[in-house]
């Protein structure tokens, strides 16, 4: 590892990469090097606002070329970053803005008609005031050890929690990320991904500047402008959730997509049919799937020369460093340097999820093969139970998605008086299908526990930004 902090590897791109584009955002085009300087005067403005070591800062606010600076800037003026959800209400922001103890918030004012106001007595500053630029350059020491984010995780178990990383964790497991994803000097990186979350933020920014790719932020996904970013600016980068690869195989044919060359992705259920034609309908020539969650980063991940099969259908082989294993319940448990230093001012939580051990209880579910290769059965808490034995929605809507009609599905357990539950299905059609003749297709192809008892058809499945399925608004 070249450099201890985010800061130090940051600064130094200026001079690895020079006058070679950093962030192109619209008519903004910034190099390495402006960019290092962008970032030394925007630490120096936390300076004068009274941002001291340590200090908490919330960024709320869609990805920008300001985000970046913002963020990079505030870890060089020794603070710590909360990245809040923009697709966070007010009530749900402030809770985090709060528990967080953040000293102030930036936003982006205007951005989806939303009120970007703070709770009361923490300073509200707009990312594109020119407070950014308003500073005298700087670089506070920081070390390795030192906190350099708290992420609050999705909240789908109850409220979020803050997830508390180092700048030296946080190093270590990106640059080995860059090896997998083979990401390289010179790519264009068009990052979808909300830099909120850790795929956007840490696969995306970090992963970029560690390796100078120029970074082109999406503030919000719109699959034509992106198919116009791809063509202008010769992308050769394109990470996101499946949904993401559906609609650019939807897209219209007219679009000169040619520069495409890595696809990431990752999730428990990407059809194998999905894989075959990213990788030959869609120019990309290679495709990384991987698993990993906010309290441990990447955990996982497939390798070149992986098969179809095993890229759809697993999550790959544990990074280096980084052990995996499945608890007697079938529970995916994760150990290693890169385990969160536990949730902020929660030891109660912490102890539930990190054991004596060390061990992280990740809530998920799933297998090893005997290549050591990780699949992804479930989440514990979607498991349910038919008459007595245990249906994995993860594993049912990977069979409704081999039927030619069924573009998305996903499937919950509902109460049946003589079962106890039985699955029902939401199913988003490419074709035309009944309810009734895809529960017979089902009883076909699995066991009969596992056939949902009922189907109701949607326009669209709720999605979160990264992609996942909001299974609770369908209960």
């Amino acid at each position: 590892m070249k450099w201890e902090t985010i800061p130090q590897m940051v600064l130094s791109a200026a001079d690895r990469f020079g006058d070679a584009e950093a962030v192109v955002d619209g008519p903004l085009r910034i190099t390495f090097a402006e960019l290092a300087d962008r970032v030394r005067v925007a630490a120096g403005a936390f300076a004068s606002a009274g941002i001291g070591k340590g200090d908490r800062v919330a960024v709320w606010a869609p990805n920008s070329a300001e985000w970046i600076i913002a963020a990079f800037g505030l870890l060089t003026a020794g603070g710590v970053l909360v990245p809040v959800n923009t697709r966070f209400k007010s009530d749900e922001a402030h809770d985090i803005i709060r528990r967080s103890g953040a000293k102030a918030v930036l936003v982006e004012a205007g951005f989806l008609g939303l009120d970007f106001a703070a709770p009361p007595g923490v300073p509200v500053i707009d990312l594109k005031s020119g407070f950014l630029a308003s500073g005298s350059p700087l670089q506070r020491e920081v070390s390795g050890d030192d906190l350099c984010d708290i992420t609050f995780t999705s909240g789908t178990t109850g409220r979020p929690k803050g997830v508390m990383m180092t700048h030296a964790q946080t190093l270590r497991l990106y640059a080995e990320w860059c090896e997998l994803a083979g990401l390289r000097e010179g790519d264009r990186y068009l990052i979808v991904n909300p830099f909120f979350h850790i795929f956007g933020y840490k696969a995306g920014c970090i992963a970029s500047l560690i390796r100078g790719a120029t970074i082109l932020p999406v503030p919000v996904f719109d699959v034509d402008r992106v198919l116009e970013l791809v063509e202008r600016e010769k992308v050769t980068v394109l990470p996101g959730p499946p949904t993401l690869y559906h609609s650019l195989l939807e897209a219209p044919g007219d679009r000169d997509l040619s520069s495409l060359r890595v696809a990431v992705t990752g999730a428990a259920d990407i059809p194998v049919e999905l894989v075959r034609r990213i990788t030959s309908e869609l120019p990309f020539t290679f495709l990384m799937t991987g698993y990993g969650l906010t309290e441990a980063g990447t955990v996982t991940a497939s390798r070149p020369g992986d098969s179809y099969e095993n890229i759809a259908t697993t999550v790959g082989t544990p990074c280096e460093g980084v052990e995996v294993r499945i608890a007697e319940d079938g529970e995916v448990l994760v150990r290693g340097y890169s385990v969160m230093r536990g949730y902020l001012d929660d030891p109660a939580a912490t102890a539930e999820t990190v054991d004596q051990d060390g061990w992280l209880h990740t809530g998920d579910l799933g297998t090893l093969d005997e290549q050591g290769r990780l699949r992804i059965v479930g989440r514990k808490k979607d498991m349910f139970i038919v008459g007595g034995f245990n249906a994995y929605p993860a594993e049912i809507e990977g069979f409704l998605l081999e039927h030619p009609a069924v573009a998305r599905a996903a499937v919950i357990g509902v109460p049946d008086e003589r079962l106890g539950q039985v699955g029902k299905a939401f199913v988003v059609r490419r074709g035309p299908a009944s309810a009734d003749e895809l529960i017979a297709w089902s009883r076909e192809r699995m066991a009969g526990f596992k056939v949902p008892r009922s189907v109701e058809f949607l326009d669209e499945l709720p999605l979160n930004a990264t992609g996942k399925v909001m299974k609770d608004q369908l209960r």
